[in-house]
């Protein structure tokens, strides 16, 4: 006689698996939560056995000690577990750090008791316009601790601008839709959320006749060469990324200042920051000067030079800070009698010159490194709207011409 077949079953610890009356399969087990404790996690697939391997994921990260967002999870737990283990490993440390700083100061404030199974499209909504209306100096505490604003009756009305909702939105929006790839949540509740556009700030870029006194004033300072890119990308430029015979540039790393890494050589902010681009030869003959003074001071440093390979550096070849480069910045404004501007409007001030002659957007977009054309072409919509008007002014004049007034040569052949 056969002995019957023993019922398969699942080892200790690796959950249990079953098939829904919806056709679904259902995989379930205890995973280490965001507070600490072990939860019962469920997820769903159309297959046992992706049901299976998604369940199996879950339990190898919390086996690691990584804590698994569950169901029942509140806001504020879902979203440090988010930050954590998810966030922390897809962002640059930079943006993981204003992130964070996004969470703590505003996110957790006012969602973070909420369960997120439970987190709606008003909740949502009604978080945001609270941001906008209230007093953040109150909602931090922060007049408590300076003695001011509603600690003495006198309400500062300090509130946040249209630019941080829209990104306070944006990062739990983020983080909402991980939870639903992750099968947490059946739908992103902040994403159908409409938030008020913020207007673009508005910037003065130099003109001809004050960029010209920007650059005569600059020649004698020992850093008149660094213009035109962004900070970090300039900061972070070695002499081998440049060719003084060609004449080009290749901007491959930025120089930023990291919470854990300090001064950080790191990627471009974009695949599309990575770029080769070509020199005028004004630059050039500064960036040759420049050499010869760095090559000077190398030999005053002595012994104490660091020898960092960097084009932009300290009198003893360290790197440059780039706060420090900000307060410097400013300085040398105040001291030349030029207008207030921050140091990345010489960088729009280069794209608008450019498009001022009639440079096409395309060269401009390359140089500046853009993701997209887009990009290029909204923020430089200002420019483009005058250009518009003196092309629609040429061709005006060109009509408005007399009879007797010679017209152009008629074209030789069509062009399609």
């Amino acid at each position: 006689m056969t002995a019957p077949k023993r019922k398969k079953t699942r080892a200790n610890g690796e959950g249990t698996i079953y098939q829904r009356k919806d056709g679904r399969w259902e995989a379930a087990g205890y995973v280490l939560a965001a507070n600490g404790t072990r939860k019962r996690v469920r997820v769903y697939s159309t297959t046992r056995r992706n049901a299976a391997d998604k369940l199996a994921e879950k339990i190898a990260d919390s086996n690691r000690g990584l804590p698994v967002a569950t169901a029942d999870s509140t806001v504020g737990d879902y979203l440090t577990y988010w930050l954590n283990g998810v966030a922390v490993h897809r962002l640059r440390e930079t943006t993981h750090t204003r992130y964070a700083a996004c969470v703590r100061l505003h996110l957790i404030p006012g969602l973070g008791t909420k369960k997120v199974a439970r987190l709606t499209a008003k909740d949502v909504r009604t978080f945001l316009d609270q941001l906008r209306t209230t007093c953040q100096c109150c909602t931090q505490g922060l007049d408590a601790e300076r003695k001011k604003c509603c600690a003495v009756g006198e309400c500062c009305q300090k509130r946040l601008s249209a630019l941080t909702v829209t990104y306070v939105h944006s990062v739990l929006k983020s983080a909402l839709e991980h939870a639903v790839r992750e099968d947490e949540l059946p739908r992103n509740v902040a994403r159908n959320l409409k938030t008020t556009a913020p207007r673009p700030r508005r910037f003065q870029p130099l003109t001809a006749t004050e960029a010209r006194q920007f650059l005569d004033a600059a020649r004698a300072n020992r850093l008149h060469a660094l213009t035109g890119l962004r900070k970090g990308e300039l900061l972070g430029l070695r002499w081998e990324d440049l060719d003084l015979t060609t004449g080009t540039a290749s901007i491959r790393h930025s120089l930023q200042r990291t919470r854990t890494g300090g001064l950080t050589h790191l990627p471009t902010k974009t695949r599309a920051s990575e770029r080769r681009i070509a020199l005028p030869t004004e630059c050039l003959n500064s960036l040759k000067e420049h050499r010869g003074r760095q090559d000077k001071e190398r030999e005053t440093a002595g012994s104490d030079w660091s020898g960092s390979g960097l084009v932009f550096t300290t009198p003893t070849g360290w790197p440059l800070d780039p706060a420090n480069l900000t307060r410097r910045f400013r300085t040398f404004l105040d001291r030349a009698t030029l207008r207030r501007i921050r140091f990345h409007d010489l960088r729009h001030s280069t794209a608008t010159l450019l498009l001022g002659q009639s440079v096409d957007l395309v060269v401009i977009k390359e140089l500046l490194g853009h993701a997209h054309i887009g990009v290029t072409a909204s923020v430089y919509a200002h420019v483009r709207l005058r250009l518009q008007r003196q092309s629609i002014d040429t061709l005006g004049n060109a009509l408005g011409q007399t009879d007797d007034e010679p017209e152009d040569p008629p074209a030789a052949a069509v062009v399609r």
